[in-house]
């Protein structure tokens, strides 16, 4: 706190004498107007006038934007001032002390007059009507049109702009500091392009003035020469003529300099960036344009009467830019693109050190014992093809790109074993035999070997570990063996595929739907959320998913779904409709070359669902209401009817009434999950239905 306090007077004296030395130096300009300069202080204002404007065109020159440099109008008006009260002073120098010589006005006009005019008048005459052409109607003409232009269009595009900020900030893409920093530059450029559609004017003005300045120190000082003085007609007419030229030479070149840096600056527009980028870049951006410009360089050379050295050296020099064009462009791309990779690893290992990333799981990860991991890493780009592949597939089968699957390893596992997560919680687990390989048998004879009985984690069918020295009798007698990464990426596949609904996120199906065609898009736009909300969708869509029903056939299941959304509310009912409607689809993944099998409910059975169902007024199903011991007794005679079809590897679905249905399904996934229910309605047509046996 004390040195704070200590410093802040020290702050404060600086800005105040920062303050008081600039309206010092205004008030000795304004001074200039009234009270006679000896010649040295007007060299001395005369180099500070040519050096100001230089420094003002570098900057114009080297500056990114023309906001970069919003204080230009009033530094204009300050260097215009200047040069008048400069020019006012020395024509006061020049019709008093005009008769001692060309050096009466001070040492800087004199030496432009001989610089300049090489002793003639009537080149520097000429000289300076060059020069008031270029700078009054040329380069001032010009920066006084662009900027009108602009600040008619800044000016007009402003509420557009304004309320471009206001949607970003409602839509949460920038927040409250950035949307004020956008109102404030969009202040600052309306500001400026309307100063200096103002400012150009002191250029035009000062164009003139000069103009006018010279013909009176012309015409005053002959006059002044000839009747005061008592100096010949001729004499005062070069006399006074060359020292006028020379003070319209000193004050139009700086002016010329001024209105270069303005017409740079207001012609950069949006264009971001010094003006060797912005113009140098884009101009030489084109090999072939330059090619062309050589060819045409070496045409001209050969000309007769043409010289022939500028021609073909320019020719050359244009070759040469456009043969080093490419390689300085692929550098630069080599170099951004390294710069955003190290940007990119940088932001990474932050990232990953974050408190953040540690509170955030993946979605799916697959995390390996230390041994297991060491021997699959071996093997790293083939396991990286085979899940990549995997992940294809059910994008292909499902109708949706399932998460990046995340491979970590852990010291707090088996070192032969591994874990699956689903956002960070273990769904599955399993220990491999190093150098064994798995033999899925089910109820079938086993081969006469060395084994160890297992279940293979998939499926649960029964298995065993063989050692991989016996591959060869394994195939002899028709057994097919699988290597350990076939068995890990099988629990893997099987393990997402039993958990599609939790993989499914909002985000997922917002870009599906925006996949879409223009007619779907304005299906959706009717349906939501007037007759179901997104996040009423999306539960539709995870339904569907929890029992393995892909949603790839996307369009017909938002036609099922506005079909009955404006007659029910709970999801599963929609999802029952919209079941019935892709019934076709559903057999036909169930079915194999066109025979779908199937296990009925029994009559019993159906009897017992059916009344386990109670009603509200409406006749719609409130209630699930079976006898616990009925729950076992199905269960016990479900798991003999099923287990036996399951252990021979044959694919079916059990089938129960419409109503009962999804009750059926709601005991059953907990004996099997993977086993399909239909209802009678979703038998479809066309199919061969070959009945495997009743539960009964």
């Amino acid at each position: 706190m004390v040195d704070a306090s200590l410093s802040m007077p020290g702050e404060a004296n600086g800005k105040n004498v920062r303050d008081i030395g600039f309206a010092a130096g205004i008030i000795a300009i304004l001074s200039v107007f009234f009270l006679p300069i000896p010649a040295f202080f007007i060299d001395l204002g005369l180099a500070f006038s040519i050096a100001l404007s230089v420094l003002i065109l570098m900057v114009a020159l080297w500056i990114q934007r023309p906001l970069d440099f919003s204080a230009f109008p009033t530094i204009l008006l300050v260097a215009t001032l200047l040069r008048l009260a400069l020019n006012i002073a020395t024509t006061r120098l020049i019709l008093s002390h005009g008769s001692e010589g060309t050096t009466a006005a001070g040492y800087i006009i004199g030496g432009f007059s001989k610089l300049v005019m090489s002793g003639d008048f009537v080149i520097g005459l000429i000289v300076f009507a060059i020069l008031m052409t270029v700078n009054f109607v040329v380069i001032t003409k010009g920066a006084t049109r662009i900027a009108e232009v602009g600040a008619r269009f800044t000016l007009d595009a402003i509420p557009g702009k304004q309320m471009a900020i206001d949607a970003d900030l409602s839509a949460g893409l920038i927040d409250e500091k950035q949307a004020q920093v956008r109102r404030r530059e969009l202040e600052e450029e309306s500001s400026f392009f309307g100063s200096m559609d103002g400012a150009s004017k002191f250029v035009r003005g000062d164009a003139i003035a000069g103009l006018i300045i010279l013909a009176v120190n012309i015409f005053g000082g002959i006059v002044i020469g000839v009747t005061r003085h008592d100096m010949p007609l001729s004499q005062a007419s070069d006399v006074f003529t060359k020292l006028s030229v020379g003070d319209g030479l000193v004050s139009q070149i700086p002016s010329l300099i001024v209105s270069l840096a303005a017409a740079l600056l207001v012609s950069k527009g949006g264009t971001r960036g010094t003006a060797e980028q912005t113009v140098l870049d884009q101009l030489i951006k084109y090999p072939r344009a330059l090619y062309v410009a050589a060819l045409l360089m070496v045409l001209l050379a050969v000309i007769p009467g043409l010289p022939m050295v500028p021609f073909l050296l320019l020719a050359a020099v244009f070759v040469v830019t456009a043969n080093t064009i490419p390689k300085r462009i692929a550098e630069a791309e080599k170099r951004e693109k390294a710069k955003r990779e190290a940007a990119e690893r940088q932001a990474e290992k932050e990232a990953k050190n974050s408190v953040k990333e540690s509170l955030r799981s993946a979605e799916i990860e697959l995390c390996l014992g230390k041994q297991l991991a060491t021997k699959l890493l071996e093997t790293h780009n083939e396991l990286s093809h085979r899940v990549a592949k995997m992940r294809r597939k059910f994008a292909k089968q499902y109708g949706f790109i399932v998460p990046d699957i995340k491979l970590s390893d852990s010291l707090s596992i088996p070192a032969k074993s591994y874990q699956i997560k689903i956002h960070g919680t273990i769904v599955a687990t399993y220990e491999l035999k190093l150098g064994d390989m798995l033999v899925v048998i089910g109820d079938g004879r086993r081969p006469d070997l060395p084994f160890e009985e297992t279940r293979e984690p998939a499926f649960g069918m029964k298995a065993l570990w063989i050692s991989q020295a016996f591959t060869n009798e394994v195939r002899k007698e028709n057994f097919v063996p699988v290597d350990i990464m076939s068995v890990l990426l099988t629990h893997l596949s099987e393990v997402i595929r039993s958990n599609l609904s939790q993989l499914l996120s909002y985000k997922d199906m917002r870009a599906l739907l925006d996949q879409l065609g223009p007619d779907y898009k304005r299906l959706i736009d009717d349906l939501c959320p007037s007759q179901i909300s997104y996040s009423g969708l999306q539960a539709v869509l995870k339904l569907l998913l929890a029992e393995r029903i892909s949603i790839r056939n996307l369009p017909l299941i938002l036609e099922a779904v506005a079909e009955i959304a404006p007659h029910v509310r709970r999801s599963e009912q929609v999802v029952e409709h919209v079941r019935m409607r892709i019934a076709q689809q559903i057999c036909g993944d169930l079915s194999e070359n066109g025979v779908l099998k199937i296990m009925r409910l029994g009559q019993r059975w159906d009897l017992a669902f059916h009344q386990s169902l109670k009603r509200d007024g409406k006749g719609e199903v409130v209630e699930f209401d079976l006898d616990p011991a009925m729950v076992e007794q199905f269960s016990k005679e479900a798991t003999r009817a099923i287990r036996d079809h399951l252990d021979k590897g044959e694919q079916f679905a059990l089938v129960a009434t419409p109503e009962s249905r999804p009750y059926v399904r709601l005991v059953i996934e907990r004996l099997f999950a993977n086993l399909p229910v239909l209802s009678h309605l979703e038998l479809a047509r066309g199919l061969d239905i070959k009945v495997l046996g009743t539960i009964s």
